[in-house]
């Protein structure tokens, strides 16, 4: 983690995202993660975004991400968790760090009720949006103008795109089923490495014909 870190202050990035580490032991882990996150803050320079997610096999509390966050090069984190722990968090750290989550359908009601600033590191900018349809950027900028009832009018209007994408989405089939989205949208997609599944013809088939009738514009 240090090395790819160094490897990224040298490229000139301003902050590196730092997921929360799989570890054998799922209880009593934060002083390990504590002293985790201070290692590597004191081999590099620029910013960390922490990550909370699922699949480290537990969540990073609300408590320790706020302890985490007196970290000085600590300026953001991304907190895939349930609405109320982002929240809590939001409320204790929110004046030192940004605090984010993965849904896109949770973006605007965080922008309105708790004042968030960033949408961190996560697909729906580039797979809900093309070059000549960015509703997702324009109903951002009009609930950052306090705009809350245009803003939700535009965001309404993407539902037949979520909808498309999740109705598509085979559970086992994540990243292929992006892939292809991405190659409808005129984007790099290709195949998956092994193991991850492709898509089937039939697969492909309807979620072209959802992408079709989504109603993004390409031009």
């Amino acid at each position: 983690m240090i090395d790819l870190a160094k490897h990224a202050q040298a490229c000139g990035a301003d902050y590196i995202v730092v997921h929360a580490p799989v570890l054998h032991f799922l209880k009593a882990q934060d002083e390990t993660l504590t002293r985790y996150y201070e290692t590597i803050a004191s081999k590099v320079d620029i910013g960390i975004a922490l990550w909370s997610h699922p699949d480290s096999g537990y969540l990073m509390s609300p408590e320790l991400c706020n302890r985490l966050a007196d970290i000085e090069t600590v300026v953001a984190i991304k907190y895939s968790v349930p609405r109320d722990m982002y929240k809590n968090l939001t409320a204790l750290a929110g004046d030192r760090i940004l605090v984010s989550t993965a849904s896109e359908e949770e973006w605007l009601d965080n922008i309105l009720e708790l004042n968030w600033q960033l949408y961190l590191c996560s697909s729906p900018p580039y797979t809900l949006q093309t070059k000549a349809d960015r509703r997702m950027r324009d109903y951002t900028d009009l609930a950052f103008a306090g705009k809350a009832e245009e803003a939700r009018a535009v965001s309404a209007s993407l539902q037949p795109v979520r909808d498309a994408i999740r109705r598509t989405r085979p559970a086992e089939k994540l990243h292929s089923h992006q892939k292809y989205w991405q190659e409808l949208l005129g984007q790099a997609g290709g195949p998956v490495r092994q193991p991850l599944l492709e898509l089937t013809e039939g697969q492909k088939h309807q979620t072209r014909e959802a992408f079709e009738a989504c109603g993004l514009k390409l031009a």
